[in-house]
């Protein structure tokens, strides 16, 4: 809000006495100016009422609604942290750029948007209005030529020399300079002028064909140059100006580009609502659980913000589905179990009396026997609430982080997927049991905090054959030691099957998603990593598989694409899947947390029913 404006003139304020006279008045308030009756003065009766002080910088139209929700910045938040896990931390001017606002959010900050937009316009209008290209086309082409044709060359030369100026081509004159040798020989200097006319000549040609030159001016060379340059700073500048016009996302501009062409009183206005827009989302960040760091520098996420996301997740999930599965919640079962239902029934042997309506019980009792006392319970007196059969499902993810996963962003998808599957259970089946399982050359339990930093492990061998068996029973050797971007199933298999040992239910299944064969598989303590994938690898991968089916899990396999995937890929994943009633699904990495959400729902149905 602005300052009030001091009024000068004395004021009439209305009191039930009649209009007072006030001297000097100096606005530190609204002054209400109230209609005279008719006997008053003519000057006060048409004077309009109304507040006198003005505001500044607000608009009532515009200003942004109590209740608007506020904008999400729990998403970017979490999805710079699944690309980049651990290893580079989210800065406030990072959220800035990432989150999109409502643009009415912003309005009436600073100057507007539009009018720093015209003037740059503008300003590219008159420079292509006033300068023409041909002549400066020219004048690089012959600084080019000139030095190429005299500059002489040893015979050993001559030939890429040429070849190079035929074709104009900077990296063949590079190449010849590294072969010159000394920096500061005469063949070496020449080679650089020429190299830098040629490369002059080639800006000169982008500039004439980029832009439509209109003008009678003629150019320089280098102030061609220092032309192209501002037309390209004032492009991108208005590419920035048009998103942060659309999403509000003023991080998005650079302020130091900017200030070479506007005005200083808008640059500190601009800056102003800069600094405001980044207070605002630093204020949703703590409200969705994004928790500033004690330095000041990067966010870290809370539980809050995990609860969120997954929320958001799952929401963009089952608003999906088709209307005729519209509901994720079962069907209810009647039998024993411990969710208790609203209807009733009559008590029959072998129910539990836990479950007894008592209300209804007594009532029944006091309708049977009248006014006879002491009142006494019979059988048949007895409700008891139905209940709903509630059988718990054991479930072990194994997420692929294998070398071959960086590809594509896939790891991203198989994250994305992890935390809202952790989400589902959590808030709808709180009692089933869920594993996750991080799976490279090793096999490792993940807890649902460490999956946001799980990473695809660096590829440290590239030969085209690998053929290695490390012994993990030796003292001196580690797994820091060993390649760690193979992909072993047969290990994650045999530590899903062991994490679910324990699970006192019938119904468990392993859910496994991987982009192709395995690489790797252990033989007692011996470790063995071969590529290409080896029949040795799949067939202790196969007997896993078949230790899991003996064990009463099943395998369902999700296969995402991948550059390297062929036929063989798809024939494993079949044979390790039948082995134990499971089956395959082919999904695009961007459905995967879609399709293995949906299939743990319709399991759940199928295991109710």
């Amino acid at each position: 809000m602005g300052p009030r404006p001091v009024h000068s003139k004395p004021l009439l304020f209305a009191t039930g006495q009649g209009p007072m006279l006030l001297s000097g008045h100096t606005g530190q308030g609204p002054m209400l100016l109230y209609r005279p009756p008719p006997y008053k003065s003519k000057i006060m009766r048409s004077r309009p009422g109304g507040i006198i002080h003005a505001y500044q910088k607000f608009d009532p139209g515009q200003f942004p609604s109590p209740t608007q929700p506020p904008p999400d910045l729990v998403s970017p938040a979490f999805e710079h942290a699944m690309m980049y896990g651990s290893f580079r931390e989210l800065t406030e001017e990072e959220l800035a750029r990432a989150v999109r606002l409502d643009p009415s959010q912003i309005a009436g900050f600073g100057p507007s948007l539009d009018m720093i937009r015209a003037m740059l316009e503008e300003r590219k209008r008159k420079i292509l209005e006033r300068y023409e290209t041909r002549g400066v086309q020219k004048k690089a082409r012959k600084a080019f030529t000139k030095p190429a044709k005299t500059l002489q060359l040893p015979k050993q030369f001559a030939a890429s020399y040429q070849l190079a100026i035929a074709a104009q081509q900077p990296y063949e004159l590079e190449r010849l300079w590294y072969r010159a040798g000394d920096d500061n020989s005469t063949l070496a200097r020449g080679l650089l002028n020429v190299l830098q006319r040629m490369t002059d000549h080639h800006q000169i040609e982008e500039l004439a064909s980029k832009y439509e030159f209109t003008g009678h001016e003629s150019m320089t060379v280098p102030q061609a140059l220092e032309i192209k340059e501002e037309l390209e700073k004032i492009d991108e500048l208005l590419k920035q100006l048009e998103e942060a016009a659309k999403n509000a996302q003023i991080g998005l501009i650079d302020m130091d580009m900017l200030a070479e062409f506007a005005q200083p009183g808008d640059m500190e206005q601009l800056e102003e609502m800069r600094r405001q827009v980044e207070n605002l989302l630093r204020e949703h960040a703590e409200r969705q659980g994004l928790e500033s760091k004690g330095d000041g520098k990067g966010f870290r996420l809370t539980p809050q913000a995990y609860k969120i996301f997954q929320g958001r997740l799952l929401e963009r999930i089952f608003s999906e589905l088709q209307p005729s599965r519209s509901g994720r919640h079962e069907g209810d079962v009647v039998g024993e179990g411990a969710v208790e239902l609203q209807r009733t029934k009559p008590y029959e042997f072998g129910d539990s009396v836990a479950n007894m309506d008592i209300p209804q019980t007594i009532i029944n009792a006091l309708l049977r026997h009248g006014e006879q006392r002491p009142l006494r319970l019979h059988s048949d007196d007895i409700v008891v609430h139905k209940t709903r059969n509630h059988p718990k499902c054991a479930t072990s993810v194994i997420m692929d982080m294998s070398g071959s996963m960086r590809y594509d962003g896939q790891y991203i998808n198989v994250k994305r997927m992890a935390l809202a599957l952790q989400g589902l259970i959590q808030s709808e089946y709180p009692g089933d049991f869920l594993r996750f399982i991080e799976m490279y050359t090793f096999a490792k339990l993940r807890s649902p905090s460490e999956i946001i930093e799980m990473m695809p492990k660096p590829v440290t061998i590239h030969d085209p054959w690998v053929q290695l068996m490390a012994d993990m029973s030796d003292e001196n050797l580690s797994e820091h030691q060993i390649h760690p971007h193979f992909t072993n199933i047969q290990h994650s298999l045999q530590l899903a099957r062991q994490a679910m040992v324990g699970c006192d239910t019938p119904n468990k299944q392993i859910v496994l998603i991987t982009d192709g064969l395995p690489t790797a598989h252990f033989e007692q303590s011996e470790l063995y990593m071969l590529y290409p994938p080896h029949p040795r690898t799949e067939q202790a991968t196969m007997r896993e598989g078949m230790l899991c089916k003996r064990d009463g899990i099943t395998i369902n396999i999700f296969l995402i694409p991948s550059w390297s995937q062929s036929e063989e890929d798809i024939r494993f994943a079949y044979r390790l899947a039948e082995s134990t009633t499971g089956r395959v699904f082919f999904t695009s990495g961007k459905d995967l947390d879609r399709f293995v959400v949906w299939d743990y729902v319709q399991n759940r149905r199928d295991i109710i029913s």
